[in-house]
């Protein structure tokens, strides 16, 4: 039995305290950079948690101790979670799919982008000139009061 196989069947809390990678090879850019936001958000968090205990609580001295502390947790739940079994075979097929993806061109994705810019400021404009024609309406109608004029 492989280590691979061995963090695949064992428990699901024992997952938690391997040290090893499963599945080391596989997934590897996408178990980073979930890894990466996981790790940010954990630092974030320690954080705005640390500044929260100066600003609220008496335990500004000891702050940056438990703020640390929640960092250093959070970055290896960060790490654990990107080596849990079910979680990495998720990413690693999510990188499998991406490697099927037919990504445009610099080009294609210029041109199309400037096509979506366009038609937002011609949707834009139509919508200015809708809402200018049925406020006349409604104001010649007297539903509305002409704009300047109050009662």
């Amino acid at each position: 039995m492989g280590k691979e196989e061995s963090l695949a069947t064992s428990s699901p809390l024992g997952a938690w305290f391997q040290l090893g990678v499963y599945k080391r090879n596989q997934g590897r850019m996408v178990r980073k950079t979930t890894f990466g936001v996981l790790f940010v958000i954990a630092m974030f968090g320690a954080w705005r948690l640390a500044e929260s205990l100066l600003v609220q609580t008496g335990l500004s001295e000891y702050r940056y101790l438990i703020g640390g502390l929640v960092f250093a947790v959070g970055g290896w739940i960060s790490y654990r979670l990107v080596n849990q079994p079910r979680f990495a075979d998720f990413l690693i097929s999510v990188e499998a799919e991406l490697n099927k993806v037919s990504w445009p061109t610099r080009t294609e994705l210029i041109r199309s982008a400037v096509v979506v810019i366009v038609m937002i400021f011609v949707l834009a404009f139509v919508l200015f000139f809708f809402d200018l024609l049925w406020q006349n309406v409604f104001t010649w109608l007297g539903v509305l009061q002409s704009p300047g004029t109050e009662n």
